[in-house]
């Protein structure tokens, strides 16, 4: 974990957005339970999420997909603009969900969501992706992250135009950019390049910033939407 200036014994604020009591009570227990998190919030549907999340300030949301009043999509879309408007840092969203390949799963990475895990994952991969997403990282593999827009998604004809950001990036800057979107880890990255995982991680971190992007999983994203995934 990367640590952060007056963070680093501060626990993870975890907060919940579920319409299920039962399942709330549950996670909250569990993320009780563990020594590095705080449960600091819950809200039964998208609405009262986006003013729970506001009022609480989580590091982490768990946010489930299907909802009444508002879903998770348009909660996950809403909580991160709304943080925007704030000059706050964003939580980082989790989304919940049934399926393992799931279309609703999909928009909600590309609203900014940095990964999904299913609803009966054991307690401590759940607890596993949590410290994985306050760190930076992303909650599912790239490699997964494309599969799910393979299967989905089809915007690849009707590309945006490519940002002039993606101009700035150097040849080997690119062309881990074009093997972080096909999916590969760093160490098959390093593999392939015959470079050290230190080297790529930091190549990695630089596009992520020329790109602003937040995670590898945002890179992905980034490249279906602009036409650049091969």
């Amino acid at each position: 974990m990367i640590d952060m200036p007056g963070r680093s014994t501060a626990p993870i604020r975890v907060a919940l957005v579920d319409d299920q009591a039962l399942f709330r009570a549950g996670i909250k227990m569990l993320v009780g339970s563990q020594p590095d998190l705080e449960f600091v919030g819950e809200a039964s549907n998208g609405d009262e999420g986006v003013s729970m999340v506001a009022r609480t300030a989580p590091d982490v949301v768990l946010m489930d997909i299907r909802m009444p009043v508002m879903d998770g999509i348009a909660a996950t879309t809403a909580v991160l603009a709304q943080a925007e408007a704030a000059s706050r840092r964003p939580p980082r969203i989790i989304v919940l969900t049934t399926f393992d390949l799931d279309e609703a799963a999909t928009r909600a990475i590309r609203g900014g969501a940095s990964g999904f895990v299913l609803k009966d994952a054991d307690p401590e991969f759940l607890l596993a992706a949590i410290r994985t997403v306050h760190s930076g990282n992303a909650v599912i593999a790239a490699s997964a992250t494309r599969e799910l827009f393979e299967h989905f998604d089809g915007r690849a004809s009707r590309a945006r135009a490519v940002p002039e950001s993606f101009g700035t990036l150097t040849t080997r800057e690119r062309d881990i950019f074009d093997l972080a979107a096909r999916g590969l880890s760093n160490s098959e990255i390093a593999s392939q390049e015959f470079l050290s995982e230190a080297t790529v991680k930091t190549h990695i971190s630089r596009v992520l910033s020329k790109l602003s992007l937040r995670d590898r999983v945002q890179l992905v994203v980034y490249a279906y939407e602009h036409g650049l995934a091969r």
